[in-house]
């Protein structure tokens, strides 16, 4: 039987293979009140720095182990500095001149200049005397603890390795001061983590090279560590990817996974030969999707590259496109400075540029739109160019979520930076995939570097599972007479045929349907939170029924705080919505309320704001009334996947018929690569593009001179715009054919804006997109009536009711599975022949149509009738739903396919190995010619095959013909002598398949 010490002994047999030197804690000459060996550390010391005085070297030793701190966590983050920042001393050389030195306690770049020991039996007193399995010590510093459990022991298990190292934390805590990494295993399972973190944080180390397929079947501690433990590797870990967050005084200790590790490192690999001038600036892109610590990579490898000294202190600039993005990482920055040191941030286009254009060095935070151009103002001209800020070779760009940054625009902030910044390189980080839509950032950032995506996250416990409930609230049209309500509302509708359908998408909106989705919501979030604290997400399709699904959840008894989270247009927006509206700092500490898992916010009703870029831990059900799809269905969903306490998943839960299109985006996710290459040729799409500028160029009068465009005051250019449109609008005609020529050009524009080809027709562009737009406005009567608009909105929305909530599973007659967005059988989901169930679901939607019933009389006007357009709405409403949850109910069949499978092997009394032979006896009964039950021949033919078996025998002739024969001896007798040969090539092939990777 496998003891706790055998697992110990192979951890320290894979230790010494990597070069560790195994020690017994039983003779070492120490006061086992003390955990730093100090003999091993001065002698490292003397080596490295024989230069230097005897006094130094000791008093370097005693300073490196004397730590200071007010509680174990500052005593621990004291150490980690000195260990790898190191200490500066000064003193006097024999001619009495002055020196100063920078001693390190590890040589981190020449690893063999180290002594690394694996000590075990070494028995440490302090409030209790404790021996922990294994320490690894580096020059006699206590950097590693293993404890290690019994792996055939029924009554021990991981979380209580994790327990013993809080009694020893509690017990020993001297020994922590100088702990780096914390490993714990039962035998079975093997993690990493820091010393003071939650049984949560801590994960295993799945991969031994960072390129290679994760070793999921591997033994989880050999690839710890052969993955982590290599000499060079652990010491740039301790060095690189460890860092102490200061919340106010609390400290918490964060160390990297092995996704960010690779990904980092191979980051930095790729700038070392990227960077100009080594390369042409284009780093690459890491994709590691949402909730994986993206942002805490992204610190990791700025500190990394600061510290290159072929980069010779770079400037490292944080670029995102959004103001809410920009402060949130920059402040994670900010947690992680003892990794990046002392960050900036621009708080302005001015304060932007007078950081880049000092020195070299630093970090700095900004968004992309603070490379703007100057306007003409009465004292100044205008910039027709974004000045050169910094010639420095040593600049390097992150750019937060890539593929959404809009590099290459013709004229954009963008394409602003690049001009600001001529010689920077570029790294993309981002948590969605990129596909051929984004084909641009293949071209400005290079290629993919590593990937992690969304399947893997959830597989690491990096991020929790996320589940989908499809529910569904039917709607009605009970006003028959809603046409000519819409009339009555002024003779001026029956003029503008747009505005009977104005409002149709908001017939989600009903008042009836809203009320009955928040009492859903209420009593499933209710239902949710008795079993598992945390809290909730609502996401509508509009502002508009945000607040109506606020209105109608808190008008019920027991609701917990709702906050509707929305920008606001206080020229526009009803006096109703006020509440709503916040300032920006109102809206952030509405975020900090929220983000605390004790605050009693419990619920927010948002349309885009918080789907991105924001981070609620505790956040743990998502309740969707809006249509999504691709990375922004993603982007919202994993809202609910952060780790949190004893959070085991999220749950989406979907009231508008989401399933179709959250397959088809998890299946992209999970998806190796996910970058696409342009499929058009881009020589081809130039010259298209250029003779697109030629056909817009036909319509402006020549004697409109609009090359200074970007340096024309606004007022000028209004006038400028208006004196094309007014020779433009004379001709329906010419104004039809200038818009569509316009919109062909910005079509083509999205294709080549990253070719420098374009930059010079950028004015041509900016010019035709202002008048188009000015002739659009100008032809189209929308603008007015708004007030009417707003009638046709509420009378439909009062036009609808709905139904109860109904389960879509129950309602099919289908057993209500918990379906993970990443199970196997919900990845399948492309819908194939319809199968009982599949058809049961046609056989509902049926139904529906039928009650949407058409029962207009002829209608000889001229446009459509609202009433005929609203069932329209309803009917594709209630048919998206129900073609999701089709695909669903299909994927259930198959799984109870499954089962069956596993039920009639039961039934049978066959083996898993026995199920395919009694298959192939069971498709040739005819010929058998022994009565009795076909399972008693197969138990007779397995038994013959596996007694035969050795190893490699597919490829041994010999051993297969004995097989053969053990077969025909059991068969002979049993069935017919002329079918014999054929069964058998036939149970041959099987048990090739079968037990061909053998082994005793």
């Amino acid at each position: 039987m496998t003891r706790e010490a055998t697992i110990e002994q192979a951890a320290i047999d894979w230790l010494t293979d990597l070069g560790y030197v195994h020690k017994l804690g039983t003779g070492l000459p120490q006061n086992n009140t003390e955990v730093v060996l100090t003999e091993p550390l001065l002698e490292f010391i003397e080596r490295q720095y024989p230069h230097i005085p005897k006094e130094i070297q000791t008093l370097a030793v005693a300073e490196l182990t004397n730590n200071v701190g007010a509680d174990l966590a500052h005593r621990n983050r004291d150490f980690h500095l000195k260990l790898t920042k190191g200490k500066e001393y000064a003193y006097e050389d024999a001619d009495g001149q002055e020196k100063a030195v920078h001693i390190y306690p590890i040589d981190f770049e020449t690893p063999t200049n180290n002594e690394f020991w694996a000590v075990n039996q070494f028995s440490i007193t302090g409030k209790n005397k404790r021996r922990p399995d294994i320490i690894i010590y580096v020059n006699g510093l206590p950097l590693v603890v293993f404890e290690l459990k019994n792996w055939y022991d029924d009554n021990t298990n991981l979380k209580e390795a994790h327990n013993q190292i809080g009694h020893y934390i509690k017990d020993i805590p001297v020994l922590f001061e100088y702990n780096a990494i914390t490993i714990i295993s039962d035998g079975n399972e093997a993690q990493h983590g820091m010393y003071s973190s939650a049984m949560e944080w801590y994960a295993a180390w799945k991969s031994i090279n960072g390129v290679d397929t994760v070793q999921e079947d591997d033994f989880q501690m050999h690839a710890l560590l052969f993955g982590l433990f290599p000499k060079q590797r652990l010491l740039n870990y301790i060095k690189n990817f460890i860092f102490h967050e200061d919340h106010n005084g609390t400290l918490i200790k964060k160390g990297a996974k092995y996704h960010q590790f690779f990904g980092v490192l191979f980051a930095v690999d790729a700038a070392k030969k990227s960077v100009r001038p080594y390369g042409d600036g284009r780093i690459g892109v890491i994709w590691h999707t949402q909730g994986s610590g993206k942002s805490i990579s992204m610190a990791m490898y700025t500190g990394i590259l600061r510290s290159l000294p072929q980069l010779k202190n770079p400037t490292i600039i944080v670029q995102v496109d959004r103001s809410d993005l920009d402060i949130q990482l920059y402040e994670n920055f900010v947690l992680a400075k003892d990794l990046v040191g002392e960050v900036q941030h621009a708080k302005s286009t001015d304060d932007l540029r007078r950081l880049l254009s000092a020195g070299a060095g630093g970090v700095i935070f900004t968004t992309t739109e603070k490379f703007r151009l100057k306007q003409t103002t009465d004292e100044k001209l205008g910039e027709l160019e974004h000045p050169i800020l910094s010639e420095r070779e040593n600049v390097i760009v992150m750019a937060d979520e890539a593929h959404r940054t809009q590099y290459g625009l013709l004229d954009g902030f963008a394409s602003n930076l690049r001009k600001a910044l001529p010689n920077a390189s570029f790294i993309g980080f981002t948590g969605t995939p990129i596909d051929s839509k984004d084909a641009d950032t293949v071209e400005v950032f290079g290629n993919l570097i590593h990937v992690y995506d969304i399947k893997q996250a959830v597989d690491d416990n990096a991020t929790v599972n996320i589940f989908y409930e499809p529910r569904l609230a039917k709607l009605h049209l009970w006003n028959e007479a809603i046409d000519e309500d819409v009339d009555e509302l002024g003779e001026t509708a029956e003029e503008n045929p747009s505005l009977r359908w104005a409002a149709i998408e908001d017939a989600a909106g009903s008042e009836d349907r809203v009320n009955k989705v928040a009492a859903d919501i209420l009593g499933h979030f209710t239902e949710r939170t008795d079993t598992l604290e945390g809290k909730a997400m609502i996401v509508c399709m509009s502002r508009r029924n945000c607040v109506k699904m606020y209105n109608a959840l808190t008008a019920l008894e027991e609701c917990p705080e709702v906050a509707v989270i929305m920008t606001g247009n206080i020229s526009k927006d009803p006096l109703s919505w006020n509440e709503h509206l916040r300032t920006k700092d109102a809206t952030e500490s509405m975020k900090k309320r929220f983000r605390n898992p004790e605050d009693p916010l419990q619920i927010v009703i948002v349309r885009d704001m918080w789907l991105t870029g924001f981070d609620a831990p505790c956040v743990h059900t998502m309740y969707v009334d809006k249509i999504m799809r691709g990375h922004t269905l993603m982007q919202a969903i994993t809202r609910t996947n952060r780790v949190f306490r004893d959070k085991r998943n999220g749950v989406i839960v979907d009231y508008i018929g989401i399933g179709d299109n959250l397959k088809t985006a998890t299946k992209k996710y999970t998806q190796e690569g996910g970058h696409g290459q342009p499929t058009i040729d881009i020589e081809q799409a130039l010259e298209l593009f250029f003779n697109q500028v030629e056909k817009c160029r036909v319509f402006i009068p020549s004697e409109i001179d609009y090359s200074q465009w970007k340096v024309l005051r606004d007022g000028d250019k209004l006038l400028l715009v208006k004196k094309a449109i007014n020779v433009i609008l004379k001709s329906d005609e010419d104004s039809e054919d200038f818009m569509k020529a316009e919109k062909s050009l910005t079509s083509l524009l999205s294709i080549v804006k990253s070719q420098p080809a374009i930059q010079e027709f950028a004015v041509d562009v900016l010019f035709m997109q202002h008048v188009s737009k000015a002739i659009r406005n100008a032809k189209s009567v929308t603008s007015i009536r708004n007030e009417q608009k707003e009638k046709v909105k509420e009378l439909i929305s009062q036009s609808i009711e709905s139904e109860n909530i109904v389960d879509v599973f129950a309602m099919a007659g289908i057993e209500k599975p918990d379906i993970s967005i990443l199970d196997e059988t919900f990845l399948l989901g492309a819908k194939q022949e319809k199968n009982g169930l599949a058809l049961k679901i046609e056989l509902i939607k049926n139904i529906l149509k039928d009650e949407i019933k058409l029962r207009l009389h002829k209608n000889i006007k001229k446009y459509t009738s609202l009433k005929e357009e609203l069932e329209k709405v309803i009917d594709r409403y209630h048919s998206n739903a129900l073609d999701s949850y089709a695909t669903i109910a299909e994927l259930v069949a198959r799984a109870k396919d499954l089962q069956q499978e596993d039920e009639r092997k039961q039934s049978l009394g066959l083996t898993d190995e026995e199920l395919a032979f009694y298959d192939i006896l069971a498709a040739k009964k005819d010929i058998i010619k022994e009565e009795g039950p076909i399972q008693d021949i197969v138990h007779g033919v397995v038994k013959a095959v596996k007694k035969n078996l050795q190893l490699d025998w597919t490829k041994k002739e010999n051993a297969k013909a004995a097989i053969r024969l053990a077969v025909k001896k059991e068969l002979r007798g049993k069935i017919s002598i002329s079918q014999l040969n054929e069964i058998l090539q036939e149970i041959m092939l099987q048990a090739e398949g079968q037990f061909g990777e053998w082994s005793a």
